[in-house]
């Protein structure tokens, strides 16, 4: 069972009151990148490629910094940190928005107890523009039995407290 969007908006920072919907709540674009080295995934360990930011542009037409990103594949960093509560899973998924524009944003499962600020794939199927801080996805949160929480590499990823720094 889903839960309602304000109990999603308890678990997100900072989040605006147009960002809670019904079922979730919004997620807002910080950056998007292209990935410009291999990674690699081991049996007992990853490697995350090289990337690097797409050059943001001023909007002639307003005050937003936006960028302009070509057909292909990009990483699409969430400005909002995120906390998935003990008996819960998150999921994200696109706004109809991106898919109108021929756009899709695919991600993980997001296990309890993992806190960060997350990222998704990013396909662009033809030219958009994007404004940071545009709503993007929505996270929901499932109800989910599990035995432990999240521990892994990607704990606290871009905030301010990793832990054993």
């Amino acid at each position: 069972m889903y839960e309602r969007g304000a109990f999603v908006a308890d678990h997100v920072e900072p989040v605006a009151d147009d960002q809670i919907q019904p079922n979730g709540v919004d997620l807002t674009v910080d950056a998007v990148l292209e990935q410009t080295e291999p990674g690699r995934i081991d049996t007992d360990g990853k490697t995350i490629g090289d990337r690097s930011p797409v050059t943001p542009t001023a909007d002639e037409d307003s005050t937003d910094t936006t960028v302009t990103i070509q057909p292909g594949t990009y990483i699409l960093q969430y400005a909002e940190t995120i906390t998935i509560p003990e008996n819960h899973v998150g999921f994200v998924y696109p706004r109809s928005s991106l898919m109108r524009n021929s756009c899709m944003l695919h991600s993980a499962v997001w296990d309890a107890g993992y806190t960060g600020r997350g990222e998704g794939l990013f396909e662009v199927h033809h030219e958009i523009t994007i404004a940071r801080g545009a709503r993007v996805a929505q996270l929901v949160l499932a109800t989910g039995d599990h035995e432990n929480t999240y521990d892994g590499s990607y704990q606290h990823e871009r905030t301010d407290t990793r832990p054993g720094e």
